[in-house]
């Protein structure tokens, strides 16, 4: 489970411009090589989905079912308008304020659960603290700007592949989703089109569903891993 580059306790890189689909994607891709990881249960949630995603497309193999949760693996559709989240995110000089300076979103995180309580205490401050400082805080604000804005988004090409590939995965896969996500929650529908034959666990968590429903997500895993692979799966319709 590891940290995105930039979060947790991983390296934070100073400039923005290094945070870029692609590039997640690729320090992702690293990681897996490098413990020579696979065939996987790959579990993502919020950028956490594409970033996988587009590193297991690269590699054939590697995938053994997917659970995803309050994610995208897609460009936006037509008549695609961002979130008032995003499009604060991209407005210049007030976001910059707000996310380098007041420490948003990670002061109200709590805003977009089902459950307010489920981040608030030591939860909340251990969201925070890996964040702490203007050296530290990049990746806040360097992420929402990865979401799309507009039909030339660089993140555009990235999110196609991952369309891509999730649409030709014919292995086990599950939906874990917090309806009550007040960015991500109405996704689940078109995600459910994109994996017809995946589980849909709804549940009235909100974004960070993980410190709110653990074992409905836990139940998920386990499902998915006791399937037939993907491969084996194709297999087993004969040459």
């Amino acid at each position: 489970m590891p940290d995105l580059i930039g979060l947790g306790l991983s390296s934070k890189p100073r400039e923005a411009a290094a945070h870029t689909l692609v590039n997640h994607s690729r320090w992702v891709g690293e990681l897996i090589d490098g413990l020579d990881l696979g065939p996987v249960v790959f579990v993502g949630q919020d950028w956490g989905g594409p970033i996988g995603l587009h590193a297991l497309a690269a590699r054939p193999g590697r995938t053994r079912g997917l659970v995803l949760m309050n994610t995208v693996a897609s460009p936006p559709r037509a008549g695609f308008k961002p979130t008032l989240f995003h499009r604060f995110a991209h407005a210049r000089g007030p976001s910059d304020v707000a996310f380098r300076l007041l420490g948003f979103p990670q002061t109200a995180l709590w805003s977009a659960q089902g459950d307010r309580r489920s981040i608030s205490g030591e939860v909340a401050r251990a969201y925070r603290w890996p964040l702490a400082g203007r050296s530290n805080n990049v990746a806040p604000l360097a992420l929402a700007r990865m979401v799309p804005n507009g039909p030339a988004h660089p993140s555009i090409e990235a999110l196609a592949a991952c369309q891509a590939f999730v649409e030709g995965w014919r292995g086990p896969a599950a939906l874990v989703w917090g309806d009550r996500d007040p960015i991500l929650g109405s996704v689940v529908t078109w995600m459910a089109r994109l994996l017809p034959q995946a589980t849909v666990a709804h549940t009235p968590a909100g974004h960070f569903l993980q410190e709110e429903v653990p074992d409905v997500i836990a139940d998920a895993i386990a499902r998915v891993a006791a399937e037939p692979s993907g491969e084996l799966a194709a297999s087993s319709l004969g040459p």
